[in-house]
């Protein structure tokens, strides 16, 4: 089965159906497509799945897509494929998935895969990168710009930065030393990079049964170009990283919040914790164990 998103990276999907339907009838598959719509796709597909019950779904999207269709496919044993098609792709980037089209429709349908974790927050799921403040705040002027893609999110972060606000006190407890700081931004992490390919958790599994708490307490433009450089400042008082299986997170005021690259609204609590091997992906081989 694949999974269309039309509208994700305002990038036109038709060459990319067309291969994946050739590539499909060379390997002698039936290819049952699905474009979604935003409106009752997780129940559409789960209807699909009854009907068909393919063994893989490929997915032509970006992390938005991958996790709603891991959401509609949570009770069912079904390898996902990525085909990297939309404005953030940060688990391809994780993944290390190749660029171009053919090799990533030979990992899709044919590869190694292995089962990595989720994160429920607030009892939503998330699969790669959520956060709370600057970044999230990015997100929503991101989603009501008329400038989509990398350069729309470079836009975006320049002008996010200039228009500020003061940073929030957070009260982060759990199964450690309780920690109240002054943040700008915190990062609920099950990976390493965004779509942009900036590493901001260099501690990230996506299969160890573990999250990181990435706490950003300064981010003025030294701070984000060292993030921006692939020199995160992980020793410096600026950033403090926790690896923990579950934790609160409570600010004094409410604060922009995004999972997975889609914006959330505001939040003044967070309930987190880890989703232990959730979901089966399918990776490019020297990125697997044999299963």
């Amino acid at each position: 089965m694949l999974v269309v998103n039309p509208v994700s990276g305002n990038v036109d999907k038709s060459d990319l159906v067309d291969a994946a339907t050739n590539f499909a009838g060379k390997e002698n598959l039936n290819l049952v497509i699905y474009n979604t719509s935003g409106a009752s796709d997780i129940e559409n597909i789960k209807v699909l799945y009854k009907t068909y019950n393919p063994e893989r779904i490929v997915v032509a999207g970006g992390d938005g897509t991958i996790k709603m269709v891991a959401e509609a496919m949570e009770n069912h044993d079904v390898i996902i494929g990525i085909l990297p098609a939309g404005s953030a792709n940060g688990l391809a980037v994780d993944l290390n998935l190749p660029s171009t089209i053919e090799e990533n429709l030979e990992i899709a349908f044919h590869n190694d895969y292995m089962e990595i974790d989720m994160i429920s927050i607030n009892g939503k799921k998330s699969i790669h990168l959520s956060d709370l403040g600057v970044n999230a705040e990015m997100i929503k002027n991101y989603e009501s710009s008329s400038i989509r893609g990398k350069w729309g999110y470079f836009l975006q972060t320049f002008s996010t930065l200039i228009d500020l606000d003061d940073p929030f006190t957070a009260t982060i407890t759990g199964d450690f030393e309780t920690i109240e700081c002054m943040a700008r931004m915190i990062v609920i992490a099950n990976s390493q990079k965004y779509g942009t390919g900036v590493s901001i958790n260099p501690n990230g599994v996506m299969d160890d049964g573990k999250f990181e708490l990435v706490i950003l307490k300064n981010l003025d433009l030294v701070v984000l170009g060292k993030i921006i450089s692939g020199n995160m400042p992980i020793d410096s008082e600026d950033v403090e990283i926790i690896s923990i299986e579950k934790a609160i997170v409570k600010t004094n005021v409410p604060v922009s919040f995004q999972i997975d690259g889609e914006y959330c609204g505001t939040e003044t609590k967070l309930d987190i914790k880890i989703l232990p091997k959730q979901m089966k992906v399918a990776v490019p081989k020297l990125n697997s164990e044999v299963i």
